[in-house]
């Protein structure tokens, strides 16, 4: 029996990856003050999340308008990312 992922799974799991990996940070952060700060983190994370948003709405064949919000988010939250790590 050959094991088969299509590319739409395969962004989903890594979406399903990322909140993963966003818990366990904010997890260790809280329970030893170190690592990586929530708020240094979440505009990161958005940003990468709306770009695989972006990619699994295309993948599935969804409207144009659907994959711009997507991206234009995740250029906002890059933006936002930027702003705050500069001032």
């Amino acid at each position: 029996m050959e094991a088969h992922l299509s590319a739409e799974r395969i962004v989903d799991l890594i979406l399903v990856l990322v909140v993963l990996e966003a818990v366990l940070i904010v997890l260790y952060h809280r329970a030893t003050g170190r690592g990586i700060a929530p708020r240094d983190l979440v505009l990161t994370l958005l940003s990468g999340g709306c770009l695989l948003l972006a990619l699994r709405l295309a993948l599935g064949g969804a409207e144009l308008v659907w994959v711009a919000l997507a991206l234009t988010g995740a250029l906002f939250a890059h933006l936002a990312d930027l702003y705050r790590r500069w001032n």
